[in-house]
């Protein structure tokens, strides 16, 4: 006899296999969301090409940090980073044909240059408190000891105190969470404008021209979270069987 197989029964064989699950209050180490900031930074930048641009066709960016680096037991938070932008421009080909007085022919090309930014700011209000640093410790200690004394002194005296030709320390260090940032989102606001534009040469339309540096402004605005991994407790109060 052929018997027939059904899903759930291989769904309930699966499930006799449960996972161990500690049942209580747990104690766990996980990432702590400490802030979320909105950030906004002005940047300013002249960019030079490697050859005269006729216009530029589109640009593509993308923001990336550096550095997100919250400096305890301060409020401070250090951003660095950078806008990597892909530039496509249109570039006079005179090889393709010469300037006319109603054309002009040239070819696409792509530069591509990342504009640096930072910033400082400071956390005004914590989610969660970060756990503040501990402080590495160094301590020195002696031990006494009793010489003789040299010819010259009373016999029973005694030279009591420490002994330089020895060095004694107790010391402790502490391997503290360094808080780190997760970027959550980026919007960039810019406005290009070229700084050396000149008419083409020769005879093409007036109204046609090249430049090799343009003046870019930037309001860059970007969401960010700030985590340090923390000691949390959690309650686990069943181990239910495996659900569909």
């Amino acid at each position: 006899m052929t018997g027939v197989f059904k899903e759930e029964d291989g769904l309930a064989h699966h499930c006799e296999r449960k996972p161990h699950v500690s049942i209580g209050k747990i104690i766990t180490k996980v990432p702590v969301v400490l802030a979320e900031l909105k950030l906004q930074i002005y940047v300013s930048e002249t960019i030079t090409f490697p050859e005269p641009v006729l216009e530029i066709k589109d640009i593509k960016k993308r923001v990336h940090l550096t550095q997100c680096r919250l400096l305890l037991p301060s409020k401070k938070l250090f951003i660095k980073g950078f806008v990597r932008k892909n530039i496509q421009y249109a570039s006079p080909c005179s090889e393709i044909e010469l300037p006319t007085e109603t054309s002009v022919a040239s070819d696409l090309h792509s530069f591509t240059v990342d504009i640096p930014f930072e910033q400082v700011t400071e956390i005004n209000e914590f989610l969660s408190m970060p756990v503040m640093p501990k402080n590495n410790t160094r301590e020195e200690f002696d031990f006494i000891r009793s010489k003789t004394l040299p010819d010259g002194f009373p016999e029973k005296d005694e030279l009591m105190g420490n002994d330089i030709s020895q060095y004694h320390q107790e010391s402790s260090q502490f391997y503290n969470e360094l808080p780190f940032c997760e970027l959550l989102s980026s919007r960039i606001v810019e406005w290009d404008e070229a700084l050396d534009r000149m008419p083409l040469p020769g005879h093409a339309p007036f109204h046609e021209g090249v430049f090799t540096q343009m003046e870019e402004k930037m309001v860059l605005d970007i969401c960010l979270n700030v985590l340090q991994k923390q000691q949390i407790r959690v309650a686990s109060t069943t181990n239910d069987d495996c659900m569909m």
